[in-house]
């Protein structure tokens, strides 16, 4: 039987369900974040104040601390509920799909969270400690560091998240082949463009203005650029497979 054609209430209603089993499952994932408030906050100061020791951030205004605490919390939560949040979004636009797309979708999607983590993870443990040596250490002959918590926390989180969105490059450039965007041919072309494109986003990414520290953001762009070319000639097959099909069944 045919399936029932959805109104645009019925879909608003549905898009509405989505929408309430994603922001319970945040706030399910906020509430346990926040406790475990105090192991989370210390992580994320880890990378930065092992570079002074013995010194702990400190807070200006009354309530710095609890907005601090309060929107790492949020941020660890989202995290935790993205699973969830994955399903809804492949539920609510998963009858507008063929079988083939949906399996893709359900194929690619944890690889994206996967992915999304390992940057995360290299900001983390490679790019944090060379960054906030350089910013802790310059001028401290002059003047002490007395960093502000809530202003260390947009930096970390600044950092993680814009990471962990240049490690998807390979799997968007995957993506875009396989639906005949973009090829690898034009992609190798472009490959001069990508190399400054790097390095800008380095110097905008990068919270300090020394080059190594820009260079360490830069050069895995143009590594994972270089590994979504691959990808891309990878798409193109599967795209070029799937036409010859078609040709051999009509």
């Amino acid at each position: 039987m045919p399936e029932k054609e959805l109104t645009l209430r019925d879909h608003l209603e549905e898009l509405r369900k989505r929408v309430l089993f994603i922001a319970i499952a945040i706030l399910i994932g906020t509430v346990v974040a926040f406790i475990f408030r105090d192991r989370i906050l210390a992580i994320l100061i880890e990378p930065g104040f092992s570079q002074l020791p013995d010194t702990k951030p400190i807070f200006t205004e009354v309530t710095e601390m609890v907005a601090v605490t309060m929107k790492a919390s949020l941020m660890l939560g989202v995290i935790f509920a993205l699973p969830v949040i994955v399903y809804q979004v492949i539920a609510f636009i998963g009858p507008g799909l063929t079988k083939k797309e949906k399996i893709y979708l359900f194929i690619l999607l944890p690889f994206t969270l996967l992915i999304f983590g390992l940057g995360v993870a290299f900001g983390y443990f490679v790019l944090f400690p060379p960054a906030f040596q350089f910013l802790f250490t310059f001028g401290d002959n002059v003047a002490t560091p007395a960093v502000r918590i809530g202003s260390y926390m947009n930096v970390v989180t600044s950092l993680l998240f814009w990471m962990g969105l240049i490690f998807e490059i390979p799997l968007v450039m995957f993506i875009l082949a396989r639906m005949g965007a973009v090829t690898s041919r034009f992609l190798s072309r472009f490959r001069r463009y990508a190399l400054i494109l790097a390095f800008v986003l380095g110097a905008i990414i990068t919270p300090t203005l020394d080059p190594i520290n820009q260079t360490l953001v830069a050069a895995p762009i143009v590594i994972l650029y270089e590994f979504g070319i691959l990808l891309a000639k990878f798409g193109q097959k599967l795209r070029s497979g799937n036409k010859k099909l078609m040709i051999e069944a009509e």
